[in-house]
């Protein structure tokens, strides 16, 4: 294990230099600097040198400010024209509810047949509550669940009677 770990070393620090490693050394920089690697490879002596030795010896680091860094705002803060758009509409969407005329035929043909809401509800294989909500007309109208009752009172509740 400890011969691997010994091969991939000296193989890293064999490799072929690039240009910038290379302007590097010329300028008195050594990759181990920038790596947070001390020269001789140990995590510990280079660990805090990634600046520190160029402010030492007087070079010129350059140091680069995001625009928004350390702010909480977002990178624009004024409105855009789409949601000023959003914001200036005044439209109400709704959703079409049962009419009146379906919840009063749902609830004669229960009557009918003698049902109540959750025998009706257990025959559709629904919860109570939708009946409830479709015989008050607060429901919106589901055509699957309007042919199954279709189908169990025996009525047409959909189209010209």
């Amino acid at each position: 294990m400890r011969d691997r770990w010994t091969a991939r070393m000296e193989r890293g620090r064999l490799r072929q230099k690039t240009n910038t490693e290379t302007e590097r050394e010329e300028n008195g920089w050594r990759w181990a600097n920038f790596s947070g690697l001390g020269a001789s490879g140990d995590p510990k002596e280079g660990a805090n040198s990634c600046g520190e030795e160029g402010r030492r010896a007087g070079a010129e680091i350059e140091t680069i400010r995001k625009s928004n860094a350390g702010t909480n705002r977002a990178a624009s803060s004024s409105t855009t024209l789409n949601t000023r758009k959003l914001d200036e509409e005044t439209e109400n969407v709704h959703h079409d509810r049962v009419p009146t005329e379906l919840k009063k035929t749902i609830m004669q043909a229960r009557m009918d047949k003698k049902l109540t809401q959750s025998q009706l509800a257990q025959m559709i294989n629904e919860k109570p509550q939708i009946i409830q909500e479709y015989e008050s007309g607060k429901a919106i109208a589901n055509q699957q669940i309007i042919s199954k009752l279709e189908r169990v009172l025996g009525t047409k509740l959909r189209g010209k009677k």
